[in-house]
């Protein structure tokens, strides 16, 4: 049996991996020297989502998250850090309800520092809006 390839296409093939595998180290180095601008969740920050996750207005799937938290089941650090984002609550908590909370935690992964993420996804006091129901209670980027 011959092989299919000559030498000199052999060659050009190895040296086009050769050069995909150096591209790879390049981009490992450049990564490893990204400095992220969060500092991560302060304790006064899992005091606040547990505030929230416990007061009578959140959905069924965050008091479910909290009641396991408050268990000792996981805690909000696990949550936060991405160590439960394969547990079907956290799952279910993110998808259902919380929609806010998928994208602040992303917004985080992504290195944006977490009191710029929660000031702008603060709510006006008591989840009210104003009298005019024509105008939206928050503007996001997109809305212009």
């Amino acid at each position: 049996m011959t092989f299919p390839y000559d030498k000199a296409r052999l060659d050009s093939l190895v040296a086009d991996v050769e050069r995909r595998m150096a591209n790879v180290e390049e981009t490992a180095r450049a990564a490893s020297q990204v400095q992220l601008r969060s500092r991560g969740l302060t304790q006064a920050d899992f005091a606040e989502i547990s505030r929230v996750a416990h007061s009578p207005n959140a959905p069924r799937e965050l008091k479910e998250l909290a009641r396991r938290v408050d268990a000792g089941e996981m805690s909000w650090q696990d949550i936060a850090s991405g160590r439960a984002v394969d547990d079907e609550g956290v799952q279910r908590a993110l998808q259902t309800g919380v929609p806010d909370l998928q994208r602040a935690y992303t917004a985080i992964q992504e290195g944006n520092d977490p009191e710029d993420v929660i000031s702008a996804g603060t709510p006006k006091p008591g989840g009210r809006r104003d009298d005019d129901d024509d105008e939206p209670n928050k503007f996001t980027e997109d809305a212009w």
